[in-house]
């Protein structure tokens, strides 16, 4: 089975681990698509909460959870997600990516991050999949990340799941300050990125407009920092075609969505 490139947003921190009712359709939402991906020999995992001058992979046989959050009720310290690391597929990775000119580290002592374990663990609560995850770059180009998942390419070919953590709506202030981001700034940036990826046209125009995310209506409202919009375009370089809206719904009252590439 080749492997499937799924981006995803993940939520408020631990919120969709917490019962939050504003997290209810994302959480129904990873909870049922593993349905359509089968279960992977291994998951790789880029998140939007993981950024190094260069690439990082993590290559620990066990690695522990990093609880990146911080003002959540003392559960949210207290999950657990003992899924195993994949040391030799973190070593491929790397291989691959130096074979290409591109410096990549193996990262030992790296734990998950909640970009990881909360949409994991309600995708699949057993952690009995092995997973790595893969830094984004620290410059935040956007071509530079198409790129990457362009070098990535060749996974494609193993039974694999790729998972782009991150949302396609982060403005953190917008949140908790009604009207600072409109619903019509919102909604035009999620249109045009749900048009952008998933309508068909020649693959140079729609890395054209990824690459130049920040034209968009709405989009440097939407996020004023890049981080969690990137690893969205790790897995269009990866994929290289258009993919399936498969979420489209509202986190914590802000319209975000979700995409997979077969």
């Amino acid at each position: 089975m080749a492997a499937r490139i799924l981006f995803l947003p993940h939520g408020g921190g631990p919120m969709p681990l917490l019962h939050d009712p504003e997290h209810a359709a994302l959480t129904e939402f990873l909870q049922t698509i593993p349905d359509r991906l089968g279960t992977p020999e291994a998951i790789l995992v880029i998140s939007a909460h993981w950024e190094m001058p260069a690439p990082h992979v993590t290559a620990g046989a066990a690695p522990e959870l990093i609880y990146d959050y911080g003002g959540f009720p003392p559960e949210a310290y207290e999950i657990r997600y003992p899924a195993p690391g994949n040391p030799a597929l973190a070593g491929e990775i790397a291989a691959g990516l130096e074979k290409a000119g591109v410096p990549c580290v193996l990262d030992a002592g790296r734990g998950y991050d909640h970009g990881m374990f909360v949409p994991l663990k309600l995708m699949y609560p057993d952690a009995d999949v092995p997973v790595i995850q893969l830094s984004l770059l620290a410059s935040l180009d956007a071509l530079q990340h198409i790129a990457l998942g362009q070098l990535l390419a060749p996974l494609r070919e193993k039974n694999i799941l790729v998972v782009g953590s991150g949302m396609t709506f982060h403005n953190l202030r917008a949140f908790f300050v009604p009207g600072l981001v409109s619903a019509a700034d919102n909604t035009g940036f999620e249109s045009w990125l749900q048009d952008t990826c998933s309508s068909e046209m020649e693959e140079g125009e729609r890395m054209r407009r990824l690459a130049n995310w920040h034209q968009a209506p709405g989009g440097v409202k939407c996020h004023p920092r890049p981080e969690h919009l990137l690893p969205l375009h790790v897995c269009y370089g990866m994929a290289g075609t258009k993919a399936e809206v498969v979420f489209d719904g509202a986190v914590m009252g802000k319209h975000v969505t979700g995409l997979l590439w077969n």
